[in-house]
């Protein structure tokens, strides 16, 4: 292949993508993620590693960790998905996106094993980001846990400690239709004799991680609560909760480096030093604009929350869905005096117009139709005054869109 766009369309084409497909791209299991490590040497065994997994917040999760780490000096690789812009945003040591020419050249160096064994997308990622790790000789990687945790393809790793954020109702068409069901698939993270933190202490879920912790022999540490004297640049009052994961799960390495001072400097540059987007991310004022990834309805529930601490006149929400998401659930969790632009995200999961508008037929909130989500944006910014608010969210797609849009990402 001789460039980074023939290489990404080939990528697109060949391997089948979750995020762009839905379920025909889904494939649980570890035997082919397993195969390949092998094939690959198992480069994760050069370094250590922290696994990131739960419903929400694990990507925040991640980026916080891992920017406290590149503070302490130690040189970190972060692997996350998806992506909002550029595919090379999964795969970064200390806060730099993989170069485009080492995507090429892995995928010409390997790609007759990836398609004679037929890898899934997230399959194939995975083994590029483990292996490019080590060849940066990363002291720490942190890496986020695709979808569920049991079967997912990260995790073949033995991590130096395990986190899970929280648990909800997501992807429920893998992971099972109740809390208790989804921890379980969560807890399939935990390691032999591998310390797990887990952000929420929560009556329901508790003891489905407690059996799984024993059964290994995994201690469990609980994530203290929020300390107001942290300061951090994510904003959002939901972080909270992550950061105090986060700087949990920090402590519990029991890394000299790792002091009080250099916690909240990690803190304070987490968007400079990861290159962190999407969540609360405000992009322009006068009207304020934000975006946020937020998606199922615990995620849209903590973005109410924050609406609630701001002063604005008028929110206009910006939004588009995914097939499987369940929009009423999501919807009824709005502010009724809102106005909505709504249309569909440009991938095969976005869920069609005809059908949005069939689902919300009987819905009696001020909403307005458009043919892509860039109008939708466009007529929000128009209508909107200057004491407005405008919110973009629903999907990781719709914000990765507006972001195309905002063209506000520079090219590396």
């Amino acid at each position: 292949m001789t460039n980074y766009t023939s290489t990404l369309d080939w990528m697109y084409a060949q391997l089948p993508m979750y995020q762009r497909k839905g379920a025909a791209a889904y494939r649980p299991g570890l035997e082919a993620v397993s195969l390949w490590d092998n094939y690959l040497g198992n480069p994760h065994k050069s370094y250590k590693s922290i696994h990131v997994g739960g419903t929400n917040g694990k990507g925040s999760t991640t980026h916080i960790i891992a920017s406290v780490l590149q503070s302490a000096g130690f040189k970190t690789g972060i692997y996350s998905s998806p992506h909002l812009l550029d595919f090379r945003e999964r795969i970064k040591v200390n806060g730099k996106m993989i170069s485009k020419s080492e995507v090429v050249e892995f995928i010409d160096q390997h790609k007759t094993y990836i398609e004679n064994h037929q890898l899934s997308f997230f399959e194939m990622t995975v083994g590029m980001a483990l292996t490019y790790f080590s060849m940066k000789k990363v002291d720490y990687a942190v890496i986020e846990v695709g979808l569920g945790g049991r079967l997912d393809a990260t995790n073949i790793i033995t991590p130096v400690e395990s986190v899970i954020t929280n648990i909800a109702l997501d992807h429920m068409q893998f992971l099972g239709t109740t809390r208790i069901a989804i921890a379980a698939e969560k807890a399939g993270i935990i390691k032999k004799g591998v310390p797990v933190i887990l952000g929420e202490n929560d009556d329901e879920t508790k003891p489905v991680f407690e059996a799984k912790a024993n059964d290994v022999k995994a201690s469990i540490v609980y994530a203290l609560p929020y300390n107001n004297e942290w300061k951090t640049d994510l904003l959002g009052r939901y972080q909270q909760q992550n950061v105090a994961t986060a700087i949990t799960a920090l402590t519990q390495l029991k890394e000299n480096k790792i002091t009080p001072s250099i916690i909240q400097k990690g803190l304070t540059q987490v968007i400079k030093q990861t290159h962190f987007m999407g969540r609360w991310h405000e992009v322009e004022n006068a009207p304020k604009v934000v975006l946020d990834v937020g998606h199922n309805p615990a995620g849209i529930k903590v973005l109410v929350d924050n609406l609630k601490t701001l002063e604005y006149s008028q929110l206009h929400l910006v939004m588009g869905f995914v097939k499987e998401r369940d929009v009423n659930s999501i919807i009824e969790l709005l502010p009724k005096t809102a106005k909505f632009y709504l249309s569909t995200p440009q991938i095969d999961r976005g869920l069609p117009l005809k059908e949005l508008k069939e689902t919300l037929k009987k819905s009696s909130l001020h909403l307005s139709y458009f043919q892509n989500i860039v109008f939708a944006y466009e007529d929000a910014k128009l209508k909107a005054e200057k004491s407005d608010l405008i919110l973009v969210c629903g999907s990781t797609f719709v914000v990765s869109e507006i972001l195309d849009h905002l063209k506000i990402i520079k090219e590396e």
